[in-house]
């Protein structure tokens, strides 16, 4: 037999497998292995780059003509907007003059016009912002009017039309933003409160909320540790960009010695009464003020007396604070104005219903606080009039008494009594708010690995 035929009959079988599956399968890669060192073989070699041939193009390229782009430019009105702040011991002129304003007509409209002379009267540091002609015509003018504690509360806009001007005032309006800060104390609480490690500073209105928000538990004079630290988110407002005030803490958060002290402001939108709680919705604030004068002493207490001008003796349903005419008389607690007006012996008098069965009563006021009328919602430590000597009174005091069921108690004997609790739809809203605090203080909280390596 041929020794070709032998080995591509049997011994070819043989290496393809015995089974029709195998040698399909075995065929098949022959055929591609095949096809592989066929590709390799005619396949050329890649050039190499050094051999390539290298050809240079030069191309003409036209330039644009500057000089009727500049004269496109000279034909339309130039505007320019300056921004300057208010120096001190700054004349109108010397303020307009920074400003780039070269306009007599406007000076004038300024010094005349009832609203827009509100600018002459601007605080050192206040921007003012004015936009001009090339030829320093005045075509706006913006400036923010503040409040006796620094607070924008108008906006004064003066405003060009043709050979004209006019000014209108409108109300201030403010950016409002939340912002996060978290602190170690190393050496104090205001070196901590002062660090610039993550920005800025906290303001001073804010370090004061932190200690009043967490007197109650801790001594800042002398529980404070080193390693202490504290986390606060609380509300700042802008204007164009520049920080204007801040306003309240909405969370805050402080460990002491190893025990963690939380706080979250929740001021409900429906009954739109609020108040600081803990992360389990339990009030902070206690329902009613000791006294409603921040200053003053008890000069007659609950008790049976000689009535000053009747000369009887009958009891003294409430409390008489001494303080001079005119101090601030404050609600003890949330209320509605139940009775504001003149009833009898007590003179002037108002009258507060709180949660539950709980009423408070103001007498011999000298007036009422503006806008004050029943029917009206007041919250603890809002004024609601001034002490006075109306009806049947000997002195400025203010008479206050604290009722339970009409009944009139001693206000001084009464236990400390919490805010009123939540109804089932509050808490639930407060869960929500109460929450979103709680994933803020995550994120300020330092990690296991930062604390591990401390």
């Amino acid at each position: 037999m041929n020794p070709t035929n032998k080995f591509t009959g049997k011994r070819l079988t043989g290496l393809l497998g015995t089974t029709r599956k195998s040698r399909i399968i075995g065929a098949g890669a022959v055929f591609l292995a095949v096809c592989a060192f066929g590709a390799a073989g005619v396949a050329p070699l890649a050039p190499d780059a050094s051999d390539l041939p290298v050809k240079s193009i030069a191309e003409n390229l036209e330039l644009p003509n500057l000089a009727d782009q500049i004269a496109a430019l000279q034909k339309d009105d130039q505007q320019f907007i300056h921004e300057e702040k208010v120096r001190p011991g700054d004349t109108l002129a010397a303020l307009l003059t920074r400003l780039g304003v070269d306009d007599a007509a406007a000076v004038n409209f300024i010094k005349s016009d009832k609203v827009a002379k509100a600018v002459m009267q601007l605080k050192t540091g206040k921007r003012v912002q004015a936009q001009t002609d090339e030829n320093g015509e005045l075509q706006w003018l913006r400036a923010s009017v503040v409040d006796g504690r620094d607070n924008p509360v108008k906006q004064i806009s003066i405003t060009r039309t043709g050979d004209k001007f006019s000014a209108e005032e409108a109300p201030a309006k403010l950016e409002r933003r939340v912002e996060m800060r978290a602190r170690e104390i190393n050496n104090s609480l205001y070196s901590a409160t002062d660090a610039t490690t993550d920005g800025g500073k906290l303001p001073d209105v804010i370090v004061a909320q932190i200690i009043e928000m967490f007197s109650t538990s801790i001594d800042f004079r002398s529980d404070l540790k080193r390693g202490d630290r504290f986390n606060v988110v609380y509300e700042t407002f802008w204007q164009d960009g520049e920080m204007v005030r801040a306003g309240r803490i909405l969370a805050g958060e402080f460990v002491n010695r190893g025990v963690t002290y939380q706080s979250v402001w929740y001021e409900d939108p429906i009954s739109k009464q609020g108040g600081y709680y803990t992360f389990d919705g339990k009030a902070l604030k206690k329902a009613f003020l000791k006294s409603p004068l921040e200053f003053s002493r008890i000069s007659s207490g609950f008790s049976m007396r000689t009535h000053p001008i009747s000369g009887a003796w009958k009891a003294h349903k409430g409390v008489d604070f001494a303080a001079a005419n005119g101090t601030p008389i404050r609600a003890s607690g949330d209320g509605v104005i139940d009775f504001a007006g003149v009833q009898g012996g007590y003179g002037n008098l108002v009258s507060i219903k709180h949660w539950a069965n709980y009423t408070t009563a103001y007498a011999h006021m000298s007036r009422f606080a503006p806008g004050l009328r029943k029917g009206s919602k007041v919250s603890q430590g809002d004024v609601i009039g001034y002490v006075g000597s109306t009806g049947w009174s000997t002195g400025a005091h203010l008479h206050y008494e604290f009722r339970v069921n009409n009944e009139a108690v001693d206000p001084m004997s009464i236990k400390v009594l919490a805010q009123a609790p939540m109804t089932p739809a509050e808490r639930a809203r407060f869960q929500i708010a109460a929450g979103d605090m709680s994933h803020r203080f995550a994120l300020l909280r330092p990690t296991t690995a930062s604390n591990m390596a401390r």
